[in-house]
This record gives structure tokens, sequence and C-alpha cells, in this order.
């Protein structure tokens, strides 16, 4: 499904500073895959490549056989809209926008019929049906990232890229909000990848990769 050969990217300051060099990855369709690595070692680059949000320097990222890295900008952006759901761990959700809203604006902007009922059982299916009404700011951190993943499963996309999603919380509500990421994709059929610090929950994934100097490395 998802198919990263030999890609290059580093930054420009002052002088060049090389994040990944020659990593690859093959994922397969409805997988759970974790990455492992120290901070600054480049997982959040790569999860922006795979989105398509950036390009590699070289290298390809195909997935279901479209090679998304050669894609223009505007391509890139409407393959994403269709196939990549984003889960941030900071959330990510619109302040004045209550939780039913948040979940609702990108169904609807992506002429999802019945995107009212749609956004209504996803956050029933999160456990915040009594709090579909409720702001951002009314919220715990756990039940904000619930809201984020209702959002990220009710598009209906193929793959979704979760970037740290448990390091704001505590251990508790974390794990809390990870067993249900993880039911769910598995109840939906999704493709998950996952960065993360967090050894013992990468552990409930189907593999394990290490980036260490740029590349990657199976680790289970």
């Amino acid at each position: 499904m998802l198919k990263i050969s030999n890609i290059n990217k580093g930054f420009y300051n002052d002088i060049y500073t090389p994040i990944l060099q020659g990593a690859s990855l093959n994922v397969e369709a409805h997988q759970k895959v974790a990455i492992l690595g120290k901070s600054g070692s480049g997982k959040s680059t790569l999860l922006s490549l795979i989105s398509g949000i950036s390009t590699p320097e070289s290298g390809d990222i195909e997935i279901d056989q479209i090679v998304i890295s050669k894609l223009s900008e505007n391509e890139r952006a409407k393959f994403r809209a269709r196939n990549i759901s984003i889960i941030f761990q900071d959330y990510k959700l619109i302040d004045h926008l209550n939780a039913f809203e948040n979940v609702a604006l990108p169904l609807r902007l992506n002429g999802v019929l019945h995107y009212e009922k749609l956004a209504i059982e996803m956050l029933s299916k999160v456990g915040l049906s009594g709090r579909v009404h409720s702001f951002p700011d009314t919220l715990s951190g756990g039940e904000r990232q619930r809201v984020a993943i209702a959002r990220a499963l009710a598009l209906n996309t193929k793959i979704i890229l979760a970037d740290e999603p448990n390091a704001n919380l505590d251990i508790e509500t974390g794990h809390e909000v990870m067993g249900l990421l993880f039911d769910l994709v598995k109840e939906f059929n999704r493709t998950l990848i996952l960065v993360t610090h967090d050894k013992e929950l990468a552990s409930k994934c189907d593999v394990t990769y290490a980036l260490v100097k740029g590349v990657l490395e199976q680790s289970n």
C-alpha cells in the first residue's frame, strides 16, 4: 500500500543538515506500524513527506501505485484529502468550533453526504456523545484527542498518520486514548503509521521501526 524508496531530506540553516538519508519503508494495507526515534531524528519530517505536505530531495513515495512525490503541490493536496488523515500531538482543533463542528467541517468541505449524522456517530464512537456541543477550551486533553481521532476516522481515508498522539496526555489517559485509537483502526480497517517515543505503545503495533541516523531499521 505504501512504499518509501531511498528518500533523502535535509534542511538549510546557514549550513545543510541532513535528516533522512536513504530511508525506505514498506507498509501493507490495514497494518499498524510504529516508528521510534529520538527528538530531532526526523520522525515528523517522515510523516510530512508521507502526507505530501513536503517532498523529498530524492527517492520516491508511492501510495496505492501513485508516486505522490512526483505530484504537484495542488495534486498532493487533493490526494491527501482523499487518502490521508493526520492526528497531531497538539490536537489541531479549531477553537471557535465545538466538537461536532470540528468533526463535521472537513466532511462538509470534502463533499460527504449526511456529514452531520456521520460526525455525531463518530463522536459517539470515541465516547463523546455528551460533549458534541462543547468547545475545545472546555474539554480535557484526552477529550480533545478523542475529537481529533473522530475527525480522522470520519474522513474514511485509507491511511492515518499519528504524530506523538499521546505526548500531551498523562500516562493513564494516554493509554486509554491510544487503546481507543487501536480498536477503531481495527474496526474500520485503516492503516496506521504511528510516530512515538513510547516503546510500550509501539509494541502494540504489528511492526516497529527505529529511525536512526536518517535510516529506518526494523526492530521487531
